[in-house]
């Protein structure tokens, strides 16, 4: 590629970056990390028998009967032994600013993070990725005060899970994954955490759940993605984060990741579901990274292009991803794809823009198997095979 050209792509994607942070400056979803200012069940119920006869009256009579129903004091007994699980977790990175001469670190943020796993030397911690991404140091407080360092076992942009490592004999009843797939709208749930930091730690607020399956589409470090949380109107504020979602029996069926953050909203809290979570804890726990197919390219969506670069492009193509680097030791290289090759299509699935694509990539393929691109490069449509790699250089 001439240096001309170069120039005139570096100066698209440039502009294209600006867009893209802008566009997540004002998107209405925030991620409850910290100071944002700084970086960042089922009901008691009781149930009435009515006597089917004298005969089952007199029987009946006869035994003890016990009130079942849940009280407000068990409730707040299974709280008070659920808390103790519950972490602040700080974020600790070297402050950016010219007067830091000296690698000055400040505390950038603090969120929450559920301890998951005990064992006779250590404990492991579930939080979001974006209250640790980018520290060069977190530490961990515990419901006792303690205050240790933590390492990174492994973590997930796309999905926003990380999980944490802290060494030592901790006497601390792990919380329990429960079934989110089960979980009902209108359940109630109980979200724990520490909002606004430490100084209101372990707070716990009540709420439904108001409704499964939702999908919200948030910005990440990794690219736009399609989160499927749990909703709920338990209020979740800055420093909930990682925090837990349980249910009436004290079981962790999410982990409280977003709030819509518009004026004027209220009670629209968003949480990861345990039955996600769980799986991706046990690949960041065997790999530190969850294995994705790599196709080796870095995408913009078509639409995101002026008109002008694409004077070569047919005028019915409208939708598309456009190539803009290529990784010289991935499969699309080999593949011979190049820099300026617009992506219509894959395994004839449609390709809208850079997120569609990225979509079917990690949800409906694998690595090893083999897709057939369909893309044009100077107007002519062309078709070639890639076999997919896997994310694992990428984590290296």
């Amino acid at each position: 590629m001439s240096r001309d050209k170069q120039s005139k792509w570096s100066m698209v994607f440039t502009s294209l970056t600006a867009g893209v942070i802008g566009s997540m400056l004002t998107f209405g979803v925030v991620t409850q990390g910290g100071y944002l200012s700084e970086g960042e069940n089922s009901s008691a119920q009781s149930v009435q028998e009515e006597s089917a006869g004298t005969e089952q009256e007199a029987s009946t009579s006869q035994v003890d009967v016990e009130q079942v129903s849940a009280s407000s004091e068990s409730q707040a007994d299974m709280i008070e032994q659920t808390s103790q699980a519950i972490v602040g977790v700080t974020h600790v990175a070297q402050q950016q600013h010219p007067f830091n001469r000296r690698g000055e670190e400040a505390q950038n943020g603090t969120g929450s993070g559920v301890i998951y796993e005990v064992t006779d030397d250590a404990a492991y911690i579930v939080t979001n990725n974006h209250v640790v991404e980018g520290a060069n140091e977190i530490e961990v407080s515990l419901y006792n005060g303690e205050v240790v360092t933590a390492d990174v076992v492994g973590s997930d942009p796309l999905t926003d899970i990380a999980v944490l490592k802290i060494e030592g004999n901790y006497s601390v009843e792990p919380l329990a994954f429960g079934d989110s797939e089960s979980l009902r709208t209108g359940e109630k749930v109980l979200a724990i955490g520490n909002p606004l930091g430490l100084n209101l730690s372990r707070t716990v607020t009540q709420g439904i759940v108001s409704a499964v399956d939702r999908t919200i589409s948030v910005p990440t470090s990794a690219g736009e993605w399609e989160l499927e949380v749990i909703q709920t109107d338990a209020a979740i504020n800055p420093g909930n984060s990682g925090g837990a979602l349980i249910n009436a029996a004290g079981e962790l069926v999410g982990i409280n990741s977003l709030k819509i953050a518009n004026n004027g909203v209220e009670g629209l809290g968003f949480a990861i579901p345990s039955d996600d979570v769980a799986k991706i804890v046990k690949e960041l726990t065997n790999k530190g990274y969850v294995e994705r197919p790599y196709l080796g390219v870095g995408l913009a969506s078509l639409s995101d292009i002026p008109s002008y670069y694409l004077q070569d492009v047919p005028s019915d193509v409208t939708e598309g991803a456009i190539v803009v680097s290529v990784d010289p030791s991935s499969a699309a290289a080999e593949a011979g794809l190049q820099p300026e090759d617009i992506l219509v299509s894959i395994d004839d699935h449609a390709i809208q823009n850079d997120n569609s694509l990225r979509k079917y990539l990690y949800t409906g393929l694998s690595v090893g198997d083999t897709v057939t691109l369909e893309f044009y490069r100077e107007g002519e449509l062309q078709t070639v095979n890639v076999t997919l790699d896997s994310n694992e250089q990428t984590q290296q």
